[in-house]
């Protein structure tokens, strides 16, 4: 698995001050990505139990609100064991920080049953469909993607878009 870049202070993914993580990776290739350098698997550098450990470094800081995953793909089949790791071990670490995840997969057709779940806070889920994009929609480009409460959607057993 690798990963594209790592932000040590992010205000554009997520709300407050965040680290991101922009995995390397993906196979949908959406029109008009915002993130084409991602898309090859080969690209990048290495992800290891040291990048981890740097992001879970960089997340100390008290201005960080949370992490956030991006791509590339975080949860491809070649990449969810990775972001799966990160992700329990920065909610271990931080409880009271969240993390919010972006992916062209859908939570209730293809993630449901994902581990990575447990620890994921919010994520934004659907491929980018540049004929539905909408520069005014917050945290997401196109209309056809959700922002999603996770641990409520778990919870209720049905998909809770986040509040606010």
């Amino acid at each position: 698995m690798r990963y594209n870049k790592i932000r040590k202070m992010d205000i554009s993914n997520g709300p407050g001050v965040r680290a991101s993580i922009f995995m390397q990776g993906c196979t949908f290739n959406c029109k008009n990505c915002f993130n084409p350098e991602t898309h090859d698997f080969k690209g990048g550098k290495e992800f290891n139990e040291d990048t981890i450990n740097r992001v879970i470094e960089i997340c100390a800081n008290e201005n960080i609100e949370g992490l956030s995953v991006l791509g590339g793909e975080p949860l491809n089949p070649v990449n969810i064991e990775g972001t799966t790791e990160l992700c329990k071990k920065f909610k271990e670490t931080y409880p009271n920080k969240n993390i919010w995840v972006w992916s062209g997969f859908q939570f209730d057709k293809d993630l449901k049953d994902k581990e990575v779940l447990n620890y994921i806070d919010v994520l934004v889920d659907g491929q980018y469909k540049d004929e539905l994009h909408n520069p005014k929609l917050e945290w997401r480009g196109s209309s056809n993607q959700r922002v999603i409460d996770v641990q409520k959607s778990l919870k209720n057993n049905s998909i809770t878009l986040l509040e606010g």
